[in-house]
């Protein structure tokens, strides 16, 4: 046998060699799990009772999935990525709490925190102050969901909050402290304030209703920054506030019977376009003691005059088509909610 039949013999066998061996290690570990759905059940038809046992057991990419019932119970997520904790419904689960802890429902907890982590379809209801606390996370959505109480967020970023109701809270509805979220498409209604930006928040609302707060619909202050656009600002003690060294963009907005439209302080960097107004006791206000009228602050492409609310009396603020507030702009219609037909009633 010459020297080159040798050498790709002893090279063949190597390869095989080296294919066997793989082939162990593929043995070895099997297939890779894939997500797993945890089913929690208070009549024990589920793989748990405990909400908490059941997001304790999630790993990567499983979904905790609750079935109707009313939890006295409480849940904190934390030093988790990527699960879901989904309700069988907003009216058929209702977590809430228990009297020996603040808060029903929270995501992250210091120093450790969570990420990629979505809720959707049940109710939170308040216990001992807040019904839920966002603290210390990345990535939280929060989809579908009744808040019977105040939500309170602390050093979490891109949290996306959607099509929720929050309100009831003898506080804020919604509070942000040195966070970056984005709100779009809720209804917060009936608390002291609606929605507080403080700190070195970085918040955007879009298409959001707020209202019959006792105060302000909106409050951004210290340093953080605030875009404020489409939504519907109505039945409020004050439309907005702006406070501090706070940076905002307000437009396309409904600000309506409300007592007062917009409180700015002279330190607050504010500007506006494309609002409609149509409030008691005016609609641009300079913060003092008592808060002053300040007419040179509107913009002049802003509107003023009566929406045409469907039935403000009982809460509907869409718009008949018959509003003013049609094609104002860029906007096809301003605030939150599109125009319907009068018979859509």
């Amino acid at each position: 046998m010459n020297f080159g039949m040798k050498r790709c013999i002893f090279f063949g066998l190597i390869a095989a060699l080296g294919f066997w061996g793989f082939g162990l290690v593929w043995a070895d570990e099997g297939p890779l799990p894939g997500p797993r759905t945890l089913v929690v059940a208070l009549d024990g038809t589920g793989d748990f009772v405990s909400l908490q046992e059941a997001v304790d057991a999630a790993k990567k990419s499983d979904t905790v999935f609750v079935k109707a019932g009313r939890y006295a119970q409480d849940v904190t997520i934390h030093s988790k990525d990527k699960i879901k904790l989904v309700g069988a419904g907003v009216d058929q689960v209702t977590i809430l709490g228990r009297d020996i802890v603040v808060g029903a429902l929270h995501v992250g907890k210091w120093p450790y925190g969570a990420t990629d982590i979505e809720i959707s379809d049940m109710t939170i209801n308040d216990s001992g102050g807040h019904a839920v606390g966002l603290f210390n996370g990345q990535g939280i959505v929060l989809r579908r969901i009744k808040i019977n109480g105040m939500l309170f967020s602390q050093q979490v970023h891109d949290v996306r909050i959607e099509d929720c109701v929050i309100g009831g809270s003898e506080t804020t509805g919604v509070q942000f402290a040195d966070s970056d979220a984005v709100l779009i498409g809720n209804v917060i209604h009936d608390n002291d304030h609606g929605v507080s930006i403080a700190g070195k928040s970085n918040v955007q609302l879009e298409r959001n209703v707020i209202r019959q707060s006792l105060f302000e619909a909106v409050v951004v202050s210290g340093h953080a920054r605030a875009v404020i656009v489409s939504n519907t600002l109505v039945k409020n003690g004050g439309g907005a506030m702006f406070l501090g060294q706070s940076q905002s963009d307000v437009s396309g907005n409904v600000v309506a019977l409300n007592r007062v439209g917009f409180v700015i302080a002279p330190t607050s960097q504010t500007t506006s376009s494309f609002n409609a107004f149509y409030n008691t006791d005016g609609d641009y206000l300079r913060v003092g003691t008592p808060n002053q009228p300040a007419p040179e602050l509107k913009a002049r492409s802003d509107i003023a005059g009566d929406p045409h609310f469907v039935d403000p009396e009982h809460d509907d603020f869409r718009l008949r088509l018959d509003t003013p507030l049609l094609k104002v702009g860029h906007f096809p219609y301003l605030g939150a909610l599109a125009p319907v037909p009068i018979a859509a009633r």
